[in-house]
């Protein structure tokens, strides 16, 4: 409801296309900010001058506006029951095919950086907990603050001049998933071509994807480490080792894997849209912005229906890891 009530929708911007057109022309259309059409659908558009009502009732049916906000809300919820996303206003496509269309980049980004970060997070943040107050542990968190403190968006551009055929070297492709010849090549030329171009936005997402991770990691083990059944470990005559990954790990991984799906969904579309933009990566978080800025209402709802979905796996997929770190829970249902 409240981005249908935002100014500028579809109906508006159509009519708004068909005064360009009229001015084109040499005709006199209306200047004017174009109002929003009232609840009861009694429609009066500044800016429509001229143009016939039957018109403007024929495009309110087209794009669905000729009913109430609720009924079309209600039928929205029950095609989205079976996955239908309804078609673009603007691109006369079916909202399900342009998703998957640009599904293969947002989880090229997203898969990836998402794994690299907790790669790279957990080991770091459990050594840092180890060695915590140590030479190690200032230096490391010295620079992950200075990569969390660079934007990507802007690391992204400082390696494009480093490494992209700016003013240095010309190592990596400046734009695109894949190369114009990828049908033609081999398998794992294939392959080698697609890591070759998703090596710098998948580095300029991570540098500064897993410093709040880390620490997170860092102080759930350090909390770990101190409880009274370590103590009760070491002085059984356990390794560092045995006490670190077989007691620790799995009480102070519980609330890291917590945050997974948040992460996930972050990362795979929210947190992806400049690095698209700057690399030309035609993915979801590009579209998703192209939809809110042109109210393409379909597209725009589509896609945060399918980002929710993503989040509902991404959670049921925790729990299933939470029994695996922890064999001590138990999912069946009791009375």
């Amino acid at each position: 409801m409240v981005i249908q009530a935002a100014p500028g929708g579809p109906i508006e911007q159509f009519i708004a296309k068909i005064n360009h057109a009229n001015q084109a022309k040499g005709e006199v259309a209306s200047q004017d900010s174009i109002k929003n059409f009232s609840s009861d659908n009694q429609s009066q558009y500044r800016g429509s001058n001229g143009i016939d009502p039957e018109i403007i009732a024929k495009i309110e049916k087209l794009y669905g506006f000729d009913l109430p906000l609720w009924e079309r809300f209600w039928l929205m919820i029950k095609k989205f029951v079976v996955f239908d996303f309804g078609v673009s206003f603007y691109q006369d496509k079916k909202v399900i095919e342009l998703i998957w269309e640009k599904l293969p980049v947002s989880i090229s980004i997203g898969l990836w950086s998402t794994l690299l970060v907790y790669l790279i997070s957990i080991p770091l943040g459990i050594k840092k907990a180890i060695y915590n107050g140590s030479k190690f542990d200032v230096i490391s968190t010295t620079l992950v603050i200075i990569g969390y403190a660079v934007p990507s968006f802007l690391f992204a551009v400082f390696l494009m001049i480093i490494f992209a055929g700016g003013n240095f070297l010309h190592i990596f492709p400046l734009r695109g998933l894949v190369s114009a010849n990828f049908d033609e090549l081999n398998w794992w030329r294939k392959i080698f071509d697609y890591i070759w171009h998703m090596t710098l936005p998948i580095i300029s997402m991570v540098v500064g994807g897993f410093a709040s991770l880390t620490f997170f990691c860092k102080n759930s083990f350090l909390e770990e480490i101190n409880k009274q059944y370590v103590l009760t470990a070491y002085a059984k005559g356990l390794s560092q080792k045995q006490v670190i990954y077989g007691h620790v790990f799995r009480n102070a991984m519980m609330i890291v894997i917590a945050g997974f799906p948040a992460a996930i969904v972050g990362i795979l579309f929210t947190g992806s849209m400049l690095i698209e933009i700057i690399f030309s990566l035609d993915g979801l978080g590009l579209m998703g912005y192209e939809a809110a800025i042109s109210r393409d209402y379909p597209v725009m709802f589509g896609t945060l229906y399918f980002f929710t979905f993503i989040g509902l796996i991404t959670t049921i997929i925790s729990d299933f890891i939470y029994k695996l770190i922890d064999p001590r829970l138990n999912f069946e249902f009791k009375k």
